[in-house]
């Protein structure tokens, strides 16, 4: 009988090949064949556990969004204050864990197989809801939610913006300077929630 917990083993095993596959050669480059050579699998085991290519992938995503998401509660339970939490998100998001070479090459290739993949599509739509849910719900601590939302959906938007914009124009891309601008742009968020509030 396989051991407890094997299945998992394997499927994680599989996941990770899948990401050091694309970063090899790319989405559309890699095959089953790649996946299971690099997991040290037989080839009709990627197959087994996840049907296609398509499944793999978006199985390795998957498995990217819920490590981004830990990564994000782990930060967040240092932290008081509404800012403070918006901050920890784009510390996450722009943290070194997201600028490792090959994770690099499997967000590109997320955002990339998103246009023309359904199943792909939908988790994109599921990670940039819950991104601005998340920051809907710290603006809306101190502020009405239609601006809540405005301000999220802008704070999400330069996330996503700079995050591409880091890896597609630098050679060595570094988080920090992208941090700075987002921190930036939050800051005046809730300075302009202030000057609302005593104006009126």
């Amino acid at each position: 009988m396989p051991k407890v917990g094997m299945e998992e083993e394997r499927k994680t095993s599989i996941i990770m090949a899948t990401i050091k596959a694309i970063h090899e050669k790319g989405y559309a480059a890699t095959t089953m064949a790649d996946i299971a050579k690099n997991a040290g699998v037989s080839t009709g085991l990627p197959h087994h556990y996840f049907g296609s290519k398509a499944a793999v992938f978006n199985a390795t995503i998957s498995f990217l969004l819920t490590d981004l998401s830990k990564q994000s509660r782990k930060r967040l339970l240092k932290t008081k204050t509404p800012m403070e939490r918006i901050d920890a998100i784009i510390h996450t998001n722009f943290s070194d864990e997201q600028f490792q070479p090959s994770v690099i090459s499997a967000w590109f290739a997320f955002y990339v197989v998103a246009r023309t993949e359904p199943g792909t599509r939908r988790l994109l739509q599921i990670y940039h809801r819950r991104l601005i849910s998340n920051l809907t719900a710290e603006y809306h601590r101190v502020t009405d939610r239609e601006t809540a939302i405005t301000a999220a959906e802008g704070t999400a938007a330069m996330i996503d913006g700079l995050w591409l914009q880091c890896v597609l124009t630098t050679n060595r891309p570094d988080g920090s300077p992208a941090t700075m601008l987002v921190q930036d742009y939050v800051k005046k968020c809730f300075d302009s929630f202030e000057t609302t509030e005593t104006t009126q």
